[in-house]
């Protein structure tokens, strides 16, 4: 008799760690996923944040060009920053390319 309620006891204990395996696979299952929906909201808000900096620099410039534009200065010199600040879209773009081809 104690043999079989050792054995009963082992049956009981196993099926109970095969549950409980069980439990613990859906949990990670479930895990996994989340884990995935959080790195897509990463990369997207990382996509965001990227696209608002461009944005942003892109402004800037702008707001450069603006102020070089409506400032005083005689005309020779408003040229020769407008010149430079074509100089600066002309390098930007040019590194962009070099991005976009690897």
């Amino acid at each position: 008799m104690a043999l079989t309620g050792q054995l009963d006891s082992v049956l009981e204990k196993t099926k109970r760690l095969v549950e409980l395996c069980e439990a613990l696979q859906e949990e990670n299952d479930l895990l996994k996923l989340e884990n995935q929906s959080l790195q897509v909201a990463v990369d997207t808000g990382k996509s965001k944040v990227a696209e608002l900096e461009e944005k942003l620099r892109v402004l800037k410039m702008a707001r450069s060009l603006e102020v070089i534009s409506g400032s005083k200065s005689d005309a020779n010199e408003k040229t020769l920053d407008i010149k430079q600040k074509i100089s600066e879209f002309v390098r930007e773009i040019d590194k962009c390319i070099v991005l976009l081809k690897k």
